[in-house]
């Protein structure tokens, strides 16, 4: 193999090999029934998203730090439509009430309707792992939901962002898979 090849096989690899340390590891996914992309786009295009998290994947950094430190991580990998994606609970209940419910090292047996009813629960930390039960709400209905984990080591570890980057196209997805079908699921 000449010269430039060997040194174009070994950037691929090095690429090959960063690319997989960024990985997140995303579990199954489900979407209810009611689950529509268009509405999750018309309630967040051009406007302010909610995030509620719960409990701290970081238990050394305070909370409130870790919420401020991985809010640009969230907003870079964010989904397709122009929103902005806030801690701030509504001034006025809005119906429906959208929102994204973040429950960092959940309980195995947490539900996701029991989530967006307001209701959670956290298990053990466990240290080293950046790991989250992601729950899309609208109202108080679990429109979407998977786990999701990875390595980290602090709130900045940039395999953070990748984790959100490639967990919002399963949540809010737009798959032609689960598009309504003029009022009949085909699915």
């Amino acid at each position: 193999m000449r010269l430039a090849g060997k040194i174009v096989a070994t950037l691929a690899a090095t690429a090959a090999l960063s690319t997989a340390a960024y990985a997140a590891t995303i579990g199954g996914v489900y979407y209810a029934p009611q689950y529509d992309y268009s509405d999750f786009w018309t309630a967040t295009d051009n406007k302010t998203f909610q995030v509620v998290l719960e409990g701290n994947p970081f238990p050394t950094v305070p909370a409130d730090e870790v919420a401020r430190r991985i809010l640009p991580a969230m907003q870079a990998a964010k989904p397709r439509p122009n929103l902005t994606f806030t801690y701030d609970k509504p001034a006025e209940m809005p119906r429906p009430y959208y929102r994204l419910v973040l429950v960092f090292d959940y309980a195995n047996d947490l539900r996701a309707d029991a989530v967006c009813e307001g209701k959670t629960r956290t298990g053990p930390v466990t240290p080293g792992v950046f790991r989250l039960f992601a729950i899309y709400c609208r109202n108080d209905m679990a429109m979407s939901q998977t786990t999701a984990w990875t390595p980290a080591s602090s709130p900045d570890d940039p395999r953070i962002q990748e984790l959100f980057r490639q967990l919002f196209m399963v949540v809010f997805t737009d798959s032609p898979a689960q598009r309504p079908q003029n009022g009949l699921d085909r699915r």
